[in-house]
Formats: structure tokens, C-alpha cells, sequence
């Protein structure tokens, strides 16, 4: 299996040929339209732009069931790529600040039947100069592929794989999983029998993981940064990991969270 990831030298040569198009992922949680101000500050050269709550999620629901960040759907995905300007058989990179911004484009991609890779390491390992101003807008003409249908859970999906042993993995930060902070959703605490892995901590071992016999399931605050663990772990071999997308929030819109102790 290729890795869904790209070194910043690999992707220098496809830049200098054009032979790659580029896709800018970087966002502010809880900042509407923070990322295209970073995009206007200063992007990779021809960079397109993908934005995460109008592009990457659907609308969230008054009762947030589905999540902070739901999921869009195929067709308002695929009408955003070729509003974003993405074209057919050219190679895609996607890039953010370490947010996870890129590692849910990919997902989504891949959810999709499009191919992608994510610059590794980000936009900080881009030593060339950089480009101000306002993305590009529309002449896309990308067409979806077939829709993956074994990367998905709800939450119901999720009690059964805790119930029957299965791994599940919380991507936030430690201090959220054990209930210390919550900045976003209405409840502290972590899906009882999850385990703490944080998407941006790579000193920590996933073995046990990529040695599990079932597929693992991963979830985050609202499914952004578990595509990024997911993106990680498929890096390291792990292709079949699956992305609980509604997350804490949508659990916590269920009723199903337990105050943290």
C-alpha cells in the first residue's frame, strides 16, 4: 500500500513541473472563515482553498445530532471540489498547520473514490515563498468515485464495537479525554472504554492498534482531527480504520456522555 502521504521534497518536483494541484485545508476551530484569512495571508503558489465548515461539513442540525461538524453530503461535497476549482486526473496535495484540516479533505476524498495525499509535516516544512490574495473560484471539473462503504459508524455502531471488545480511540488531547477542559461541547469526559490516543502526539505507540484482529474506530470532538489519527494510522499500514464522524458532540447530543468524575 502507498502512503496517503507526501515529503515536502516529492512535492517541490511536482510543483516545479505542474504536475500537482494543491489544495490549502488550513481552518480556526470555532472561527468561521479563520482559514481563508490565513489563505489570503499567505498560501503555496497556485493553492486552491477548501474551507472546513463551508466545504469539508454539512450544516449542523439545531440538536446537534450528527455533530459540531457533520458530514457533507456527496452531492454538495462534489459541487465544492469543482467550486474550489479541483480538476480530473491531476494529482491532488492537501495541506494545513497541523489542525487536521487536510486529513479530513483526504478522508472525505477517499471516502469518496477520489485519490489524494496530504503534505507531511504541513506548511511549516514549505521553504519556498509564499502567495497573498484570495483563492481561485470554479473551472473544476473533478467527478466523484465510488462511495466507500466500510469507513463509517454511527453511535450505535460505536456501543457495539465497546460492548464486544473492539478498540475505539479518542483523538483529543488528554486533558479533554480525561475530563478536565471542554471548550466546545456542553459535557466533559470521553466515551466510556475508549482509549486516549492523541492525533498530534506520534511518540505515542499505536502497535496494539495496527495488530488488532477488528477494524478500529476512532473519534475526536466533532470528526476532524480523528481523520487526522486515521490518516496516521494508515500511513503506518492501517488502511481499514473507521471514523465515528458526529464524535463527542454528536454523543453528547444523544445523551449518551457521562459527566467526567
Amino acid at each position: 500500500m502507498s502512503s496517503p502521504l507526501i515529503d515536502v521534497a516529492e512535492l517541490r518536483d511536482l510543483h516545479a513541473f505542474q504536475t500537482v494541484q494543491l489544495v490549502d485545508c488550513r481552518f480556526r476551530l470555532g472561527q468561521h472563515g479563520g482559514g481563508l484569512e490565513l489563505y489570503r495571508e499567505g498560501h503555496i503558489p497556485g493553492a486552491l482553498f477548501l474551507d472546513l465548515d463551508d466545504d469539508l461539513s454539512g450544516p449542523m442540525r439545531e440538536d446537534r445530532l450528527g455533530g459540531r461538524h457533520p458530514l457533507p453530503a456527496r452531492a454538495a461535497f462534489g459541487d465544492a471540489l469543482i467550486a474550489a476549482g479541483l480538476q480530473h486526473n491531476v494529482e491532488i496535495v492537501l495541506y494545513d498547520d497541523g489542525t487536521g484540516g487536510a486529513a479530513r479533505a483526504w478522508w472525505l476524498l477517499r471516502h469518496h473514490g477520489v485519490p489524494s495525499r496530504v503534505l507531511r509535516g504541513g506548511l511549516e516544512t514549505w521553504e519556498g515563498p509564499l502567495q497573498e490574495g484570495d483563492p481561485p473560484r470554479g473551472g473544476g471539473d473533478l467527478e466523484l468515485g465510488e462511495e466507500r462503504t466500510d469507513d463509517l459508524v454511527g453511535a450505535e455502531d460505536v456501543q457495539a464495537a465497546i460492548a464486544a471488545g473492539r478498540i475505539v480511540l479518542d483523538a483529543r488531547a488528554p486533558e479533554r479525554y480525561r475530563g478536565e477542559v471542554e471548550p466546545m461541547d456542553p459535557v466533559a469526559g470521553h466515551i466510556r472504554g475508549a482509549v486516549n490516543a492523541p492525533f498530534n502526539a506520534p511518540e505515542i505507540p499505536l502497535a496494539p492498534v495496527i495488530a488488532a484482529a477488528e477494524p478500529p474506530i476512532a473519534y475526536c470532538g466533532s470528526g476532524v482531527t480523528a481523520a487526522a489519527l486515521i490518516l496516521r494510522l494508515a500511513d503506518e499500514g492501517r488502511d481499514d480504520v473507521q471514523l465515528y464522524a458526529g464524535s463527542w458532540s454528536d454523543w453528547c447530543a444523544r445523551g449518551l456522555a457521562e459527566p467526567a468524575i
